[in-house]
């Protein structure tokens, strides 16, 4: 046991588990800054009960180019930890 008082695989678990919140946190983040963006690009009028000509295809095609960007982030991503990570892990 450590000084914290966590076996080495419960330090482990800890560690893991606050991994994927802080990811959680910021796939969060991303999602608030891209829908502000594409709201502020795409909404030109005041709000109303539907979106005006041309607005709702602006923000289909701009959530789109942000999957596809971030899709492709991750797999670049992905291949280059690959790429880094030493043979037999």
């Amino acid at each position: 046991m450590s000084s914290s008082g966590l076996s080495g695989e419960d330090q482990k678990e800890l560690q893991s588990f606050l991994e994927g919140e802080q990811a959680k946190a910021r796939v969060q983040s991303s999602i608030q800054n891209f829908t502000s963006m594409c709201w502020d690009k795409c909404i030109t009028g005041g709000i109303s009960t539907s979106f005006r000509r041309g607005e709702e295809e602006c923000l289909s095609n701009c959530v789109e180019r942000f999957l596809d960007t971030s899709i492709f982030l991750v797999n670049k991503l992905e291949q280059q930890r690959t790429q880094a990570a030493p043979p037999g892990l």
